[in-house]
C-alpha cells in the first residue's frame, strides 16, 4: 500500500510515521509513506497557498491549484485513480468499517488543511471521500490524518505479531472487547476471573462473548443497533435489558 499526504507541516509526521507499528509496517514492506508539503506546486510568485474567500468573512481559504497540482504529481504514472481524502469536519465519521475499507486500497493520498477552509472546487473535483475522526475542531487536519493512516495501517497483513490481534478489536466484531488480564493472577488482592484460569477454552470464549456484549451495553449501547449478535448473544442481551429494569 502507499499513502501519500499533502500538508503545509509535513515534519509533524516524522516521529508517527518512523515509530513502533508504523516503522514496522514499511520495514515488512506493507506500506510505504510519502509527506508532501503542497506549498512546492504553488505556481504563487510567494508560493501561497491560501487566500480571502469571495463575498467577505473571516479567516483564509486554501486555493484550488496548489492541491489540484499536488494530487497530480503524486498520482502520476498509475494506472487506478487513489482515494483522494480531504480532512475536514464537515466529513463522514471515521469508522473501524472504513478503516477496514480503506485497507484494501492500492494507494490513498491525504490532504491535511489548515486555515478556515478549502475552495470549494476542491470537494467538487478533487476529492474521493471527506472524512472527519468526531465532532470538534482542531487547528488542521494532520492530527486527524495521523489517527486515521495509524487504524488503516495496522489491519495490513504483516504488520501486527498476532493475525487475530486486529480481527479481535473493539469494533472490529461491532462489539467493545472484552476485559484482558495478564500475570499475576493475584495482584494486592485484585484477582483475575476464575474461568480465565480454568484451561476450558469454551468456557473462556463464553465468558469473553458475554463480557464483551455487557460492555458494549453499559458503555455504547447505540453499537449494540447494527451489531450481529450470535444467538447466545441474543439472549443474554434479554437477561441484561431484565436486569437492569
Amino acid at each position: 500500500m502507499k499513502i501519500d499526504v499533502l500538508s503545509l507541516f509535513p515534519g509533524m509526521f516524522d516521529g508517527v510515521l518512523h515509530s513502533s507499528i508504523m516503522k514496522k509496517a514499511q520495514t515488512n514492506s506493507a506500506v510505504s509513506f510519502n509527506v508532501t508539503d503542497f506549498r512546492d506546486y504553488s505556481t504563487d510568485k510567494h508560493h501561497k497557498v491560501d487566500d480571502y474567500p469571495y463575498g467577505g468573512g473571516a479567516g483564509m481559504v486554501l486555493k484550488a491549484q496548489p492541491l489540484f497540482a499536488a494530487v497530480e504529481a503524486v498520482s502520476e504514472g498509475l494506472e487506478k485513480k487513489p482515494r483522494v481524502i480531504l480532512m475536514c469536519p464537515q466529513g463522514e465519521r471515521f469508522t473501524q468499517r472504513k478503516a477496514e475499507e480503506l485497507s484494501k486500497e492500492e494507494h490513498v493520498i491525504f490532504i491535511c488543511g489548515h486555515y478556515e477552509g478549502y475552495d470549494e472546487r476542491i470537494r467538487e473535483h478533487l476529492v474521493t471521500d471527506e472524512l472527519s475522526i468526531g465532532d470538534f475542531v482542531l487547528t488542521g487536519g494532520e492530527i486527524a490524518a495521523m489517527a486515521i493512516i495509524d487504524s488503516v495501517v495496522r489491519l495490513l497483513p504483516n504488520v501486527l505479531g498476532n493475525v487475530d490481534s486486529p480481527i479481535l478489536d473493539s469494533f472490529s466484531t461491532g462489539l467493545l472487547e472484552h476485559p484482558q488480564y495478564t500475570r499475576p493472577a493475584n495482584f494486592e488482592g485484585m484477582e483475575v476471573p476464575e474461568v480465565l484460569l480454568s484451561g476450558n477454552h469454551g468456557k473462556v470464549d463464553l465468558w469473553r462473548e458475554e463480557q464483551s456484549l455487557l460492555r458494549t451495553f453499559e458503555r455504547r449501547k447505540d453499537l449494540l443497533d447494527n451489531a450481529q449478535l450470535t444467538e447466545h448473544q441474543q439472549q443474554y442481551l434479554k437477561q441484561l435489558k431484565r436486569e437492569k429494569k
